[in-house]
Order: C-alpha cells, then sequence, then structure tokens
C-alpha cells in the first residue's frame, strides 16, 4: 500500500494551520516492518486494527504457530491465513499473545489464502481478500473489543471456524493450554476463555463473541471428540477447543463483536456491550480513525517529502501500539500475583512494558505526548512492586516474564517524576525503588554487586553488561533520593552509580568481565558476541557496551583518556569493520560496529555532540535515517521491540534524543522535519523551526531557543513543556572532518 502526501496538504501543514483533530493519520502505513529483511531481523510488526494503546490488536496470522522468527504472527511475503487474532505484540524478539482466532469460510476448511492485492492496512482498519471463497474482511476495533465484518459471496454459505487452540508455538517457553471453555449461548453469543502458559507463564483471555445473524448450527471440536447441533447453551471444555459456526439471516454480511478480558468472561461481555455494541463496524471503524489523528495529531510536522511523513507518522503510530491499557471498563485487572485489582477512578492500568527497550525513548515520547497515560503507565509499575515485591522488569499480560537484564522501571520513574508528570507519588516511588534494588529477588544477585562493585562473570552471567546497567539504575535512585532531601541514600547510590569504573581495562579501553576474586577473565575477545547469557555481554560484545554509561559522559570521556581519545574510539567504532565469530541475531543495521538493529546502540551517535564534534552526530543520524526506514514491508532493520525503534526515529527527525533519559534533558542535532509544533497540556505549544541553506543542508550551524542562541546544544524537558520555539539553522558544510564509515 502506497501512501501520497497531496501538495494541498504539504502546503497546509508549511502555513502553520496546525489542530489537534488534523487527519495525519493517513500517513500511515500499516504494513511498514511486516516484511522479511535480508541480512536483518524482520521489524515483526503486525498490520491489523487496534486503537492507540489498546489492549484488542486484531491482525491475521499467517503462521500456523507464530514464534522467534515472527512473534506478530504475520508475515507479509506469505499467503496462508489461519485466522484474526485479538492479541498481538508489536516489534518484539519472542512470541507470545496471538488469543481466539476467528476465520471466515464458506466451506468446511481451516485456513484461507490471502489477496494481497485486495489487502488495506490503515490506522484502526485492516480489510483483505479471501481467495477460495471471495470473502472480504475488515477489521476494527475499541480499546477492549475486536470488530469484524464478513461480506460473503453472493448464494453462500455463511461459516466462521472459531479456534482456541490456535496460539504462539507449543513447547516453545514451555506453552501449553491449561483449560479453555467455548460456551455457544444463544444463537448470537459465544463465549468463553483459554489459561494458556507460555512466555508469560498462566496467562487467562475471556472473550464475549456478539454476533450480528443467529447461529442455525454448529460442529465442535473438544479434545478428541465432535460435537454437532443447534441447541442453545452448550458447553464444551478441555484445552483443544475449536470449530466451525453456520449462520442463517438475511444478507451476505456477519459482524462479530468480540470483546476481551483477562478477568472474567463477564468483563469481557461488559467491555463489549459498552464499547461496540451501540455502534456499526463504519461507525465504530471511523471512531478508530478520530483516536489515532487526535493521537499521532499531538505533532503536526512538515517534511522534504511524503515518503518521510510516511516513515514518521508510522513510526509515531508503533509508538503507540503499546504499552496496552489491561484494567477493564470498570477498572478490574488481572494482578500479577493473580487476585484481582481494581484501578483507580479516572485511571487505567497498563501492560505490555518491553522496559529494557522502551526506557530509552518510547516513554520520553509519553512522558511528552500523552502525559496522563505516561502517569497511569508509572502508576501500573509502582501497584505491581506493592504486591509482587519489585518493579517490573519485562511485564506481559500483568505477569513479569524476567526478560532481559537491569531494573529500568526505575528510569521510567524518576524520569517521569523529574519531568513532572502528574499524579505520581514520590515517596510512594522512592519506596518501590529502594525496595527493587536493595530485596534479593530472581536474577538479582545486588549484595554481591554492592560488595564487589561489580558482577563477576563466574558467579552471574552478562557480568558487565548487569554492572553497567545496574549502575545507570543507581544513578537514577540516588536522583530521586536527591529530589526527596534524602543525602545518605543519594551518596550510597551515587558511588554505586560509578561501579562501571571496576571493569574498566585501561590496557583495553574496554569494559570487559572478572571472576569474583578480582581476576580479568582470559582470551578476552572484544569482538565476539554475547546473547542472553554464557558471556559478559547482552545482546552484543564489548565495543557495542563500550557506551553504555549514559548517566555520566563525562566520567567516561575521563576513563577514555580525554575528549581527544574518546572520539578517536568512536571514529574507531563507526568504521571499523572486524569481526570474530558468528554475530548475535539480534545484531544488524551496522555503521562499523554500531547496530542499529538492537538498543544499546542507540545513543551512541548522540555522544559526538556531547565530546564536541556534533557535525559526526548529523552526519550519522542523517545516515540512520536515510538508510535504515523506508516505506516498504521491510521498513525496519531490526525489531521494532514495542516501539522502541519507532521512538527513536520520531526523535532523530524532531532533532532531539533523550540520550540519558532519567535526566530530563534531550540532545539537539539537525532535524529532518521542515518544521513541527508538538502540542503541550494547557494549549501550550513547543515549535521547530528549520531554516535550510540548500537541500543538502545537514550540519546545524547554530541553535536558537525562543530567540536566545543555546551555549550547548541540550534542552530540558522543563523549558520545552512551558512552550516556545527551538530554531535550527542548518548548512551544507560540516565544522569538522567527516566520517568514512561506508565499506
Amino acid at each position: 500500500m502506497k501512501h501520497h502526501t497531496s501538495l494541498i496538504t504539504l502546503f497546509l501543514l508549511m502555513g502553520g494551520l496546525f489542530t489537534a483533530h488534523a487527519q495525519v493519520a493517513q500517513y500511515v502505513n500499516p504494513l511498514i516492518g511486516t516484511g522479511r529483511i535480508e541480512d536483518a531481523l524482520r521489524g515483526n510488526n503486525y498490520p491489523g486494527a487496534t486503537v492507540p494503546f489498546g489492549l484488542v490488536q486484531l491482525s491475521p496470522d499467517t503462521r500456523e504457530a507464530p514464534d522467534w522468527d515472527c512473534p506478530a504472527g504475520y508475515a507479509h511475503e506469505e499467503e496462508t491465513l489461519y485466522g484474526f487474532s485479538h492479541t498481538h505484540l508489536s516489534g518484539t524478539g519472542a512470541a507470545d499473545l496471538v488469543d481466539i482466532a476467528l476465520l471466515p469460510v464458506s466451506q468446511d476448511r481451516r485456513v484461507a489464502t490471502i489477496d494481497h492485492t485486495r489487502e488495506v492496512a490503515q490506522a484502526g482498519y485492516y480489510s483483505v481478500l479471501l481467495r477460495e471463497d471471495d470473502i472480504l474482511a475488515e477489521l476494527t476495533a475499541t480499546p477492549h473489543t475486536g470488530v469484524h465484518r464478513y461480506t460473503y459471496a453472493p448464494e453462500q454459505p455463511r461459516c466462521v471456524f472459531l479456534d482456541l487452540d490456535h496460539s504462539c508455538a507449543k513447547g516453545s517457553w514451555g506453552r501449553r493450554i491449561e483449560r479453555a471453555q467455548l460456551r455457544v449461548v444463544d444463537a448470537h453469543t459465544v463465549e468463553g476463555f483459554r489459561i494458556i502458559t507460555g512466555w508469560a507463564p498462566l496467562r487467562k483471555v475471556c472473550f464475549s463473541i456478539r454476533f450480528s445473524q443467529p447461529i442455525t448450527r454448529y460442529g465442535l471440536w473438544g479434545d478428541g471428540r465432535w460435537y454437532e447441533g443447534a441447541d442453545t447453551p452448550f458447553f464444551l471444555n478441555g484445552t483443544d477447543l475449536k470449530g466451525t459456526l453456520t449462520f442463517g439471516g438475511e444478507g451476505r454480511q456477519v459482524v462479530a463483536r468480540v470483546g476481551i478480558s483477562a478477568v472474567s468472561v463477564e468483563n469481557a461481555r461488559q467491555n463489549r456491550q459498552q464499547e461496540a455494541d451501540r455502534q456499526t463496524f463504519d461507525q465504530l471503524h471511523a471512531a478508530a480513525r478520530q483516536q489515532w489523528d487526535d493521537a499521532l495529531g499531538g505533532i503536526m510536522a512538515d517534511f522534504l517529502t511524503a515518503e518521510e511523513a510516511t516513515i514518521f507518522y508510522t513510526a509515531l503510530y508503533h509508538a503507540m501500539q503499546q504499552p496496552n491499557v489491561f484494567s477493564d471498563v470498570n477498572g478490574q485487572y488481572a494482578r500479577a500475583d493473580y487476585n484481582i485489582g481494581t484501578a483507580r477512578e479516572g485511571h487505567d492500568i497498563y501492560t505490555m512494558f518491553s522496559i529494557w527497550d522502551t526506557y530509552r525513548a518510547a516513554h520520553a515520547l509519553y512522558d511528552l505526548l500523552q502525559p496522563k497515560r505516561a502517569s497511569d503507565m508509572v502508576n501500573s509499575m509502582l501497584d505491581h512492586a506493592e504486591y509482587y515485591g519489585y518493579l517490573p522488569i519485562w511485564e506481559l499480560w500483568g505477569e513479569d516474564n524476567y526478560c532481559m537484564i537491569g531494573n529500568h522501571a526505575i528510569s521510567i520513574i524518576v524520569e517521569a517524576i523529574r519531568k513532572g508528570v502528574p499524579d505520581i507519588d514520590e515517596h510512594r516511588a522512592w519506596h518501590a525503588i529502594k525496595q527493587t534494588l536493595t530485596t534479593p529477588h530472581r536474577d538479582s544477585p545486588w549484595a554481591l554487586w554492592e560488595r564487589l562493585g561489580y558482577m563477576p562473570e563466574n558467579v552471574q552471567t552478562q557480568s558487565v553488561s548487569i554492572t553497567l546497567e545496574d549502575s545507570y539504575d543507581a544513578w537514577c535512585a540516588a536522583r530521586l533520593a536527591e529530589l526527596l532531601g534524602l543525602t545518605d541514600e543519594m551518596e550510597h547510590f551515587d558511588s554505586l552509580a560509578h561501579n562501571y569504573r571496576n571493569l574498566y581495562n585501561k590496557e583495553t579501553q574496554l569494559f570487559q568481565p572478572k571472576d569474583d576474586k578480582g581476576t580479568w577473565l582470559p582470551d578476552f575477545d572484544a569482538l565476539r558476541y554475547g546473547s542472553n547469557g554464557g558471556s559478559a555481554f547482552t545482546e552484543g560484545n564489548a565495543w557495542q557496551w563500550r557506551w553504555s554509561v549514559q548517566h555520566d559522559v563525562n566520567d567516561l570521556i575521563a576513563l577514555s583518556g580525554g575528549t581527544k581519545n574518546f572520539v578517536n574510539q568512536l571514529d574507531y567504532f563507526f568504521t571499523c569493520h572486524e569481526t570474530s565469530g558468528q554475530r548475535n541475531d539480534n545484531a544488524s543495521g551496522f555503521i562499523g560496529l554500531y547496530a542499529h538493529g538492537n538498543e544499546p546502540s542507540h545513543h551512541v551517535s548522540f555522544l559526538y555532540t556531547l565530546a564536541g564534534q556534533p557535525w559526526k552526530t548529523d552526519q550519522i543520524v542523517n545516515h540512520i535515517r536515510r538508510t535504515m526506514y523506508n516505506t516498504d514491508v521491510s521498513g525496519y532493520i531490526g525489531n521494532d521491540d514495542c516501539g522502541e525503534m519507532s521512538a527513536w526515529y520520531v526523535f532523530a527527525a524532531l532533532g532531539l534524543y533523550p540520550l540519558n533519559p532519567a535526566s530530563a534533558a534531550y540532545v539537539l542535532f539537525a532535524p529532518s522535519v521542515r518544521q513541527a509544533t508538538i502540542h503541550l497540556p494547557g494549549g501550550k505549544t513547543f515549535r521547530i523551526q528549520v531554516d535550510r541553506h540548500g537541500k543538502e543542508a545537514l550540519f546545524v550551524k547554530n541553535i536558537r531557543w525562543n530567540g536566545q542562541k543555546l551555549k550547548h546544544p541540550v534542552l530540558s524537558h522543563d523549558e520545552i513543556m512551558k512552550g516556545g520555539t527551538l530554531h535550527f539553522e542548518l548548512s551544507t558544510k560540516p565544522a569538522g572532518k567527516l566520517l568514512q564509515f561506508d565499506k
């Protein structure tokens, strides 16, 4: 699907006619990131229908059992369709969800074939023609309800295959269905649940389906037995449940409204009734589109090309597909301790926190554009800590799957507080953070790290990466202690924030692993990649982790022997093409050793600006924008990771990046927008204006904030939220020598 930005629209945007309800959702192409990428991980995005931060992500599954290579369930190069399921992860490297699949059919079949020439993906809407039976399937969504409209060929039977066994690969993460139920309640209603374990343990997914046409007969399969009839109610319990429903009534269409809940069937029914039952498919589609226009319209930007507009607004769209509202319309939600909680009135509970990825830029975007949601996200994490014992690490469907290292919920919380995100109890946050950092829990030998000043590899694998990331979390904790006036705690955590120094080898000028006796491990290979265990480095090598001291860049420069040597090392990093052994699967999008396809590298290009050579930041960021994002199905150079790759692009286009998120400040560099307006709370606006002296003006000549020239290319979040104008003057001539990083 191609999007064309009309000259009229561009003219309106350029003229500054920005409104909160501007129709910018037209630039979104959900097919971006759904296809295969040569020598890289696919974006792992899905093309289906959802609303901003909605629990339901209703999308086609071209995989019978999605797994690591296609976690979102859809690969654009494939044509076989196994159904439209209601929950998906966007851009992750591991698979889960994919719940409650429906497939319209006219014959006794369980798969269909997609006609990609008749496929339409838009913000809040998806449709495709199923070839064999000539059925047009259309999808839209509300926060808790997936809405299907199937138009069948004339005079053909109207049937729906319902599959409660369809899931990500059985066996992967120990995945299996523990229990399921399917109930034909009456001629229009089918309800039930399934309990499935996998990446997230023991997920309960309840559903309530209301069909527009009456069910005239059904044929159901349950744990090896076949049941056929038309009587209602009918109950079927087991683990492998599926069946075909046949509909009567007039016309060629069947509309299915599918409410989802993690709490109960009753809540799923209430979600559906309150959100979807009283409106037509077209009305719900229009409402979903309006929600996307409102959310995306928080940034009104003008670009040099239509392609850049599509990439930008699709990236912003992907960044707003998660985290997801987890509380039902009555406020109830499933807690990680398997009890039922209730959200505060006027607030929501959120889930799907890919924190190791999204703390870097995505949550900074939410703080800027969605402060109310950002507040609810932080309070969801604090609630989790109260009943679970510590803050979430990777929270999925209300459960912690313990994936990745560190605990960067700490960063997200401190960042939000320092940015003035409303309605966060700072003392409650401090208790959760201190408890997380000082109470022993799974995969967190904090006492050993604190005593030795580093993680020893012979005790804790991924030791160097953990030492670096725990140092950052300690710095974040110190900043909250400082804000609260807790001087002793601030000094304690500030000392721990420099533990990374204990693994810095001055001879190699890299961070290296030690054992618990303080001895460097032998046979150190700086280019060897680690994965998620069995190595001192997580999803990268020593050079990619060389720069992971976002919280004290000045000290990192000093460790490196000063600015000149630091810049020389950066130059080597971006121009070296040496390798040893097999690269980790997550490594892609290379500029020398820099790997844009995975998050540990995401902040490195901006270090040049802080080291006094900002033109190299401009050069690298422009190269990444132009070569590693596109409008094709291969639009991302690596996994989008719940919108983190997308959030990076949004900031990169605007010319500001949260190198150290919890600092509540942004590094500034040459943007790709022609101009942009960000709508802030209280009717304030933050404007970005760009003067380019030539088409290839890629380098910052000067930056002015509210008319005053900035001495340092850094702008605080507080200044932005007051409103004002950031003015870039760009030149075709860099202030110094550029890198030669192409092979």
